[in-house]
């Protein structure tokens, strides 16, 4: 059965870090395009980031450019999503998703996956 996990979530202080895990089960990780997307509360959930299979190529929203970083832990079957100098508007629900082999993204926000976590939240607030 395939399922993703996403963990790492918490409160944080504006102008701080947080590090989310994407954890796969059932099947191996590498093999596939992770994006990250998040939903914040009263808005439609959108793509943040997305690392592809194919030459691990990786995309970023505007938004988060400069400030994120996902990378790849081939022998812990994990993806993660390194988030430095938040920001209140950063708050949201992150997701995992998973769908291809390579990332198909507009503006270098990912879309059209159909394999999800559950999700883990961030709060960034003072």
């Amino acid at each position: 059965q395939v399922q993703l996990v996403e963990s790492g979530g918490g409160l944080v202080q504006p102008g701080g870090s947080l590090r989310l895990s994407c954890a796969a089960s059932g099947f191996t990780l590498d093999y596939y395009a992770i994006g990250w997307f998040r939903q914040a509360p009263g808005k439609e959930r959108e793509g943040v980031s997305c690392i592809s299979n194919s030459d691990g190529s990786q995309y970023y929203a505007d938004s988060v450019k400069g400030r994120f970083t996902v990378s790849r832990d081939k022998a812990k079957n994990t993806v993660y999503l390194q988030m430095n100098s938040l920001k209140p508007e950063d708050t949201a629900v992150y997701y995992c998703a998973t769908d291809s082999l390579d990332c198909t993204t507009i503006g270098g926000k990912p879309y059209g996956m159909n394999y999800w976590g559950e999700g883990t939240l961030v709060t960034v607030s003072s």
